[in-house]
């Protein structure tokens, strides 16, 4: 069960666990009935889970304030109805919640990823090691991987030089990085994503090794550009990003001109394909229509 957490859904492997992705908040939301089923033996989950967060609010539980209620698709008639979802760290409380016998083996599962994180903290060494073995598990080389923790320091470097700049807040780091990604390759991240047909993993683990060089050097640049300048705040730290995005996006013109092609690439490291879903629901409502033909 370790390895095998891409999405919550890979936890419950004989269960379909409805889930819809949020692509503005870059989040899964999943069905709490359908882990609730998953979990236990009741065979009305829905009055299960209207107990269960009765009994949770009465406990001063505020796993209910992270509910979202979202259209997802019932197997049953296959319309839309809006459904109690919660995204991944909700899903996860609510498997601490649950007293039942399957869900010993989730809360096990959950100790054992968290001591391992305590043990991160006494010896570092340990969650480089975990990144490594990562990595190497999924077919990347050592030079790559070298590079990409080389990457990482220098993106460290970077956001210190912002922290002294006067950026404090995520969605600040999100809008400077943002800044310049667009810069050098006509994207903000969440649209280069999807581009990728990617969504929670790394862009960087995704990219071809021209792309995260260019990526590199916008980030290298606008570092060195913030270090000699010195903005302060949000406004003038985005005109250096942009600044240093577009030194990138030179480096692009000159080796595409000379190439005679774009380095910006679809490609992505997944060994398996996200579908979308209006695709998923063609493809229900055919499995269905075949289904009430064999009937008749």
């Amino acid at each position: 069960m370790v390895n095998k957490l891409e999405t919550i859904s890979n936890l419950f492997e004989d269960k379909e666990i409805r889930s819809i992705w949020d692509s503005e908040k870059q989040e899964y939301y999943f069905s709490v009935v359908d882990i609730i089923s998953a979990l236990t033996d009741s065979k009305i989950p829905r009055n299960y889970w209207s107990d269960l967060k009765r009994k949770l609010i009465n406990e001063g539980s505020q796993l209910h304030e992270e509910i979202v209620q979202l259209k997802l698709r019932s197997n049953k008639d296959g319309k839309s109805y809006l459904t109690d979802t919660l995204d991944t760290k909700g899903i996860l409380r609510l498997i601490e919640s649950v007293p039942s016998p399957k869900a010993e083996p989730f809360k096990l599962w959950l100790a054992q990823m968290g001591k391992e994180r305590i043990d991160e903290v006494f010896d570092p060494e340990i969650a480089i090691k975990r990144a490594i073995d990562y990595y190497r598990n999924r077919g990347y080389s050592d030079k790559w991987i070298e590079a990409r923790l080389k990457g990482i320091l220098d993106r460290n470097k970077l956001t210190d030089i912002w922290k002294e700049n006067g950026i404090k807040e995520n969605y600040e780091f999100a809008v400077l990085t943002n800044e310049i990604y667009e810069a050098w390759s006509g994207m903000k991240a969440a649209k280069y994503k999807e581009y990728k047909n990617i969504r929670k993993e790394s862009l960087r683990d995704n990219m071809t090794d021209v792309e995260v060089a260019l990526t590199d050097l916008g980030e290298i640049a606008t570092r060195e550009l913030a270090k000699k300048h010195k903005p302060f705040g949000l406004k003038e730290n985005k005109k250096v990003a942009k600044a240093g995005g577009e030194v990138a996006k030179t480096a692009r013109d000159d080796l595409e001109k000379k190439l005679g092609e774009t380095v910006i690439s679809k490609k992505n490291s997944l060994n398996y394909k996200y579908i979308e879903q209006k695709v998923l629901e063609e493809m229900k409502d055919s499995k269905t229509e075949l289904i009430d033909a064999e009937k008749k």
